[in-house]
């Protein structure tokens, strides 16, 4: 598979991630005032997108392939978390990053070496 469909798979991934930051934005405002349903309605956009993306990215790769890529959604909620909301990176939070990470690398490796 060619690095520049991971390249866009892992963009992809880090909008829908964007999702999140919403989220918690929105969940922060008055319910029903005007930033709490720009908020929701900017979340329902992200997810809209990444419904019509995810379709095109299962098109050009196995499904296995690109969820096992999806757990980089967690490395991105915490960079989301220590650059927006201040959040403190704990070390469990550096470990659980690193293996997902591991685990996306390691799939990554063996489903090369099953190709060839």
């Amino acid at each position: 598979m060619k690095a520049k469909t991971y390249l866009a798979l892992h963009l992809f991934l880090m909008l829908y991630s964007t999702g999140g930051i919403v989220s918690k934005l929105a969940a922060g405002q008055p319910f029903m005032s005007l930033p709490f349903i720009l908020f929701y309605g900017l979340e329902i956009v992200i997810l809209g997108l990444y419904a019509a993306g995810w379709q095109q990215f299962i098109k050009r790769m196995p499904l296995s392939v690109a969820y096992a890529n999806k757990a980089v959604t967690v490395i991105w909620g915490c960079v989301w978390g220590i650059l927006i909301f201040h959040e403190r990176l704990s070390a469990g939070k550096v470990l659980g990053g690193l293996m997902v990470l591991a685990g996306v690398i390691l799939y990554g490796l063996e489903d090369g070496r099953a190709k060839s």
